[in-house]
């Protein structure tokens, strides 16, 4: 069950509406999921365009969709799709250019709010989470549906944005019912009817059931989820392994033990590009690690982080694709110690041949002042240069992304 799932006929009972919804009785899961975020986010300053279809892409010919909106999708237009295909499909879609950095702040500001009705917060992307509000029901005197609706009005009233709900008693199904109730909706899947909520669903709905899984089960005739659960387990077994069996068999009963687990630290952060044409030239290609680096410092920078670890990831004309990477004597989130590990890395594999992609990585991640810790030393690598990045940070934060740059990644036309 895909992203932008209609719901079914023999569904509608589960939606919740203005005057009435299921009994939510026990359902202390919520899944909420944003409406084609990223085009959302920049119709807000394009209302006149909220009508037609739009996508939000890059220029190149390489380009792919990063997000479209309703009136997009019903042409088939969807997200990672290449720009041509498209366009074939609609030709007469409007294309928007991504904002960088704003999708990232307004998910921060989501999920500020969603930090106010509870701890349990646990991210799976900039635009979806779930939430445990069991510890908020007495506090707030509301069900798990009402807690719903609340959010919902708060972030279309705060934001500008629409989002659907999954309500439920168990992660997978909320993330089921989200999915059903797009777009700006709410689906409520009473825990006492988890079992007749799944069984019309095709397997590939269960978590877990990616195309091969699914297409071996469809092999052995099983279509639905009512037809897998009846499933002798030793059958099954031998159909798809021990530990899937014993996975599937589980969903399929309405059984998912997973609680809403928080937000952990941040183990790696990186940036990577793919050029409209291959990149034969040293030269630029050393250019190009250079922005990509210092793209992730900032972002280092911004988040009170520290690395240790550098890596490359390079792929060729051909989509070969390597990954390199070295550990440095202490942790940083300076910009020139990430190019130069990153330049010794590319030099190091000693290939000439086109490249079509570059990629950085920094691993290792710490706060901060863990990171200083690593270091007795007084004077630290980098420091004099991390003091000009710092001073760099903040002019761009006060007159634009291109305030202030290394003069090498000037375009010709400002050089």
């Amino acid at each position: 069950m895909g992203r932008n799932t209609a719901l079914p006929g023999e569904f509608e009972r589960f939606r919740a509406t203005a005057k009435r919804w299921p009994d939510d009785t026990g359902c202390s899961l919520l899944h909420i999921d944003m409406d084609a975020f990223f085009a959302a986010v920049e119709l807000r300053t394009r209302p006149e365009l909220a009508d037609r279809p739009v996508m939000v892409a890059g220029a190149g010919p390489r380009s792919v969709v990063l997000s479209a909106n309703y009136p997009a999708r019903r042409f088939g237009v969807g997200s990672a799709m290449p720009v041509a295909a498209a366009r074939k499909l609609c030709p007469g879609i409007v294309t928007l250019p991504p904002t960088r950095g704003s999708y990232g702040e307004v998910s921060r500001a989501v999920l500020a709010l969603f930090h106010e009705i509870t701890p349990l917060v646990e991210p799976l992307s900039l635009d979806e989470a779930f939430l445990d509000v069991s510890g908020a029901l007495r506090r707030l005197g509301a069900s798990p549906a009402e807690i719903g609706a609340e959010l919902r009005a708060r972030v279309e009233a705060d934001h500008g944005l629409t989002c659907s709900v999954g309500v439920a008693g168990v992660k997978f199904v909320a993330k089921l019912a989200s999915g059903m109730a797009k777009p700006d909706g709410m689906v409520v899947v009473p825990r006492d009817e988890t079992v007749s909520f799944l069984r019309p669903l095709p397997v590939s709905a269960l978590w877990g059931v990616g195309p091969r899984t699914a297409e071996t089960l469809r092999g052995h005739g099983l279509r639905t989820i009512a037809d897998l659960a009846a499933t002798p387990a030793e059958r099954l077994r031998a159909w798809v392994g021990r530990a899937a069996a014993e996975h599937l068999g589980a969903l399929a009963r309405g059984h998912d033990d997973r609680a809403v687990v928080p937000a952990t630290a941040e183990k790696s952060l990186g940036a990577e590009r793919t050029f409209d044409t291959d990149l034969a030239d040293r030269h630029e290609q050393r250019r190009q690690l250079l922005d990509l680096s210092e793209r992730v410092a900032a972002t280092l920078r911004s988040r009170h982080l520290r690395g240790r670890t550098v890596s490359i990831k390079v792929r060729f004309a051909d989509f070969r694709t390597v990954t390199r990477a070295r550990t440095l004597p202490g942790a940083t989130d300076v910009a020139r110690l990430l190019h130069g590990t990153a330049v010794a890395l590319l030099d190091e594999l000693g290939s000439t041949a086109p490249v079509r992609l570059l990629g950085v990585r920094v691993e290792g991640i710490a706060g901060a002042a863990e990171a200083e810790q690593l270091s007795l030393e007084d004077v630290r690598p980098g420091s004099r240069w991390r003091d000009a990045e710092v001073a760099a940070d903040g002019a761009r934060s006060k007159y634009g992304a291109a305030a202030v740059r290394p003069a090498s990644l000037l375009r010709r036309d400002q050089d």
